[in-house]
């Protein structure tokens, strides 16, 4: 009994454990950070400028790490037959870290539909760190990423994946 309720366990805590981490080391809006539209008072654009005072480039994308792994239960026959932990990056244009973790309750949200969406269509199951299967997954993710935060997101990268069978 205890063997069949240990995933759903593990699955909860961790899932709690990661939303409460989350919320606590949520940054706050910077009071001194540079107006969202980036636009003198004449019209003209202001360039961004980083900590040191130098011009940085538009194009440029830095990387973002989700702060916490995401669990999804793979279910056969109505029993929970392995858990897949994935850990994601996001590729960002600079500059647009701040109002991703200010959204990331939402983005977290979307990403776990598309990996339950994933876990359901049998994606995990068998040879599942192919490459057709994992862009598959990536261009997914990478979708409903543009979706909630637009063009900020370049790309989500899948930095690990793990699968724990019963």
């Amino acid at each position: 009994m205890l063997a069949k309720l240990l995933p759903i366990i593990l699955l909860l805590v961790g899932t709690g454990g990661g939303i409460g981490a989350g919320l606590f080391l949520m940054p706050t809006p910077d009071a001194h950070s540079q107006d969202a539209d980036h636009a003198s008072d004449d019209g003209d654009p202001v360039p961004m400028m980083d900590d040191h005072g130098n011009e940085i480039d538009p194009e440029a994308t830095e990387f973002l790490k989700m702060g916490n792994q995401f669990v999804i239960p793979v279910v056969q026959k109505d029993v929970i037959s392995s858990l897949v932990v994935v850990s994601l990056s996001l590729e960002t244009k600079v500059g647009a870290n701040e109002e991703i973790y200010a959204r990331e309750p939402k983005l977290r949200d979307a990403f776990l539909r598309v990996l339950f969406d994933h876990a359901n269509m049998g994606g995990f199951h068998g040879a599942f760190t192919n490459a057709e299967t994992l862009d598959l997954l990536r261009a997914a993710l990478r979708r409903v990423a543009q979706k909630e935060l637009g063009d900020d997101i370049v790309d989500v990268l899948i930095v690990d994946i793990l699968r724990q069978d019963s």
